[in-house]
């Protein structure tokens, strides 16, 4: 059994948290542009688009816990959860590149089909790396503050990487304005050698050796009974996860609307850009802050004030329903702040979770049961982030349902329209209103989180 030293690296620290140029890449680009990529430049109707994006978003949900405990095998087997991340780093930039070089001149129906299908593969090669790379803080040390640390520089490079995809991608696009599908090809291929380049860097992070002992085999039923027992078992798994799909289902509603926000309420497109820099901007800047106000308050609680804060500047951005116009960039900076705390601190609590339910098996001699026995790390990371990827496709779904019963009308390259009011306000209306309504449920379910920073080290002790 290898050890681990509870003080990470420089080193250690930096390449974990480069895989979120990674992970923050797939989750911002594609939410940002692929829903209108398929309403206004292939010619997908509204809610044809929602269903793709959530068929593809809904296979990986459901391959998430068998991706868990083939994580947890590969340990056993190999001592590293290492080759998983490398087949997702080496294959999602191939399929991102499908995704977004639909021919010119296919119809609507096989353009919506070839994006389905290349989409579907990117989202099975993300799990492959996503889920092994979320279970890797638990098992690269046991200090609870240390985990914070790694989770906050792995936020900071979430953030630029968000920044990054979200404002740079369209800028990409938009040097081809007479040439739309060439701007998104070229967009995507230049994302997918950043996404190849910081998945396949963080890869190298993974420790050699199993903590402890895995089973070696397991059906596809037996992962999904595994995935079952962490949600039933863990109650503080059940809180936080609940919490962070709520606000993923929030935010990434947000994010598929700036787009059509900034088309339909600023009257620009690349409006977007100004968009994504108001939001990051600050979140770059508050992640290592997040990290000083949990060391001396508790995650638990900095994170009730970050979301606090988010609630705040969503019914700020209300207004914009009656009074459209660049004013919102300031609420929009202001939900940055506290998005950076909204992703820091839970990602920072996953591990502590985990940590304190392995503990706690190991205690009751649990070590040959179940599904990696007392490390259920790869289970929890599967379970953790199909709960993330029903948040944010369901932003996009939520976001395609309201632009259809507004009557928002879909277009294709070279061809211009002029959207219903009705639309326009619900375009408004899924950026700030509905959001804000997410976040407050999201705070009810935080309050059941009942995890203390005492509770993990006595139990570690």
């Amino acid at each position: 059994m290898g050890s681990r030293s509870n003080s990470l690296s420089r080193g250690q620290v930096t390449r974990y948290a480069i895989g979120s140029l990674g992970t923050g890449g797939f989750a911002t680009l594609p939410g940002l542009v692929l829903v209108y990529y398929l309403t206004d430049s292939l010619g997908v109707t509204a809610l044809a688009a929602g269903a793709i994006v959530t068929a593809a978003k809904v296979w990986d949900v459901l391959i998430d816990p068998v991706i868990g405990g083939i994580s947890d095998r590969a340990l056993a087997h190999t001592g590293s959860r290492r080759r998983t991340m490398l087949i997702g780093g080496i294959g999602l930039p191939i399929a991102f590149i499908l995704t977004f070089a639909v021919p010119a001149g296919l119809g609507p129906v096989p353009a919506a089909l070839w994006v389905l299908v290349a989409f579907m593969f990117a989202a099975t090669f993300f799990s492959l790396f996503q889920v092994p790379y979320i279970a890797l803080p638990a098992e690269l040390t046991d200090d609870y503050r240390e985990r914070t640390r790694l989770l906050s520089w792995r936020v900071v490079l979430l953030t630029f990487a968000i920044l990054l995809f979200g404002a740079g991608g369209p800028e990409l696009r938009a040097m081809f304005p007479h040439d739309p599908l060439l701007g998104y090809l070229v967009m995507a291929i230049v994302a997918a050698v950043i996404l190849g380049f910081g998945m396949l860097t963080s890869a190298s992070v993974a420790p050699s050796r199993p903590l402890l002992p895995v089973r070696p085999g397991a059906t596809i039923a037996e992962h999904y009974r595994d995935g079952i027992a962490v949600l039933r078992e863990s109650q503080p798994f059940r809180a936080l996860l609940a919490t962070f799909l709520l606000q993923g289902l929030a935010t990434g509603m947000m994010l598929a609307a700036a787009q059509y926000v900034a088309r339909w309420v600023l009257g620009d497109e690349t409006a977007v850009t100004q968009l994504f820099v108001a939001l990051i901007a600050p979140a770059l800047l508050m992640a290592p802050v997040w990290k000083l106000i949990a060391d001396r308050i508790g995650k638990e609680r900095a994170f009730r004030l970050a979301s606090a804060v988010f609630v705040l500047a969503t019914l700020v951005l209300g207004a914009m329903v009656w009074m459209p116009g660049w004013w919102i960039l300031a609420p929009v900076a202001l939900a940055g702040a506290a998005y950076a705390g909204m992703q820091t601190l839970p990602m920072a609590m996953l591990p502590d979770v985990i940590a304190y339910d392995r503990t706690l098996r190991a205690g009751e001699g649990q070590e040959a049961k179940g599904n990696g026995g007392a490390n259920r790390s790869g289970i929890f990371g599967g379970v953790w982030t199909a709960g993330e990827t029903t948040g944010m496709a369901l932003g996009g779904t939520v976001l395609t349902i309201v632009l259809a019963i507004t009557g928002y009308l879909e277009t294709t390259v070279g061809r211009t329209v002029e959207q219903p009011e009705s639309a326009v306000v619900g375009i408004a209306v899924s950026f700030s209103i509905l959001p804000a309504i997410l976040m407050i449920a999201s705070m009810l379910t935080l309050a059941r989180y009942h995890l203390r920073e005492h509770d993990i080290v006595g139990t570690s002790a």
